[in-house]
């Protein structure tokens, strides 16, 4: 059974399109990670600054297997030296640009109970 992890994240305003960037800078890493079946990054469009982070895995250890891969921390170390090196280059927080993206992140976990996908001609 399929299960999708959905990371929460809260992006002010001014940190969208660093959220963003980030997430493009990071494209490809997770593809190949065995059990892995999707993802999409989801911008919020009215009422709430939080951003989705779907992924779906084929199975609960395939994701836990990806969360403890080099590829998850490559792409992480990634990001924070990323954010380090646009604080040290004057795009620091006031700039919105260094240090997390996000104010805050939970993750919710579900199991996939039903799925539709569209009819092929």
């Amino acid at each position: 059974m399929s299960v999708v992890k959905i990371n929460v994240l809260t992006v002010s305003a001014e940190m969208r399109d660093e959220l963003e960037r980030r997430f493009s800078g990071r494209a490809g890493l997770v593809e190949s990670a065995d059990g892995f079946e999707g993802f999409e990054l989801l911008r919020p469009v009215e009422g709430t600054d939080r951003y989705l982070v779907y992924t779906k895995w084929a199975s609960e250890e395939d994701f836990q297997r990806w969360t403890e891969s080099q590829s998850f921390q490559r792409g992480h170390a990634q990001a924070a030296k990323e954010a380090a090196g646009d604080a040290a280059t004057g795009h620091g927080h006031g700039h919105g640009h260094g240090g997390p993206a996000s104010s805050g992140a939970e993750l919710w976990s579900f199991e996939v109970v039903q799925s539709a996908s569209p009819k092929k001609a």
